[in-house]
């Protein structure tokens, strides 16, 4: 098996201050907000946290990795297609953990062909990549299911890639 030499793109930067209760700023300004414990369990209002981020710039990712398997194949993403993303934190013992349902809708594909590009996409998508292994994902098309083979969520470095 030929190996492809790893290849740094870009890196982003940013710094918490206080924690859940702080600050967050990226080294570009861009990202200059308030951190929150999440309001449902008795943060404040206004701020955001880091299952929001990791939510929005999951979709975000997981829908650009849509764009690319559809280019791949000579398709084209419906401009109103979606991906949605929930971030779950939960608590098992004395740890605390994360997991994630992406949720898309490619509007004018059939469910056949939806369902191997959200797969495509799972595999090539670098949230999923970094994931994989460490939290569970479910992917959902239309709110319905996607099973997911064992071999889907096995860790990178797990399977020798």
């Amino acid at each position: 098996m030929a190996t492809s030499e790893k290849k740094t793109l870009y890196t982003a930067e940013a710094q918490a201050v206080g924690g859940r209760s702080g600050h967050v700023r990226s080294t570009t300004g861009v990202i200059d907000l308030d951190m929150s414990v999440p309001e449902g369990l008795g943060g404040k209002r206004g701020a955001t946290n880091p299952e929001e981020l990791f939510a929005a710039g999951y979709a975000s990712c997981f829908q650009q990795a849509l764009l690319v398997i559809a280019q791949r194949a000579g398709d084209r993403l419906d401009p109103d297609t979606s991906v949605n993303c929930s971030v779950s934190l939960f608590q098992e013992g004395e740890a605390y953990g994360l997991s994630a349902v992406l949720d898309v809708d490619l509007k004018k594909f059939d469910d056949n062909k939806t369902v191997e590009m959200v797969r495509q996409a799972h595999q090539i998508c670098p949230y999923s990549v970094g994931t994989r292994g460490n939290m569970e994902v479910e992917l959902r098309v239309k709110g319905q299911p996607l099973p997911v083979q064992a071999e889907e969520n096995i860790g990178v470095a797990q399977n020798g890639k």
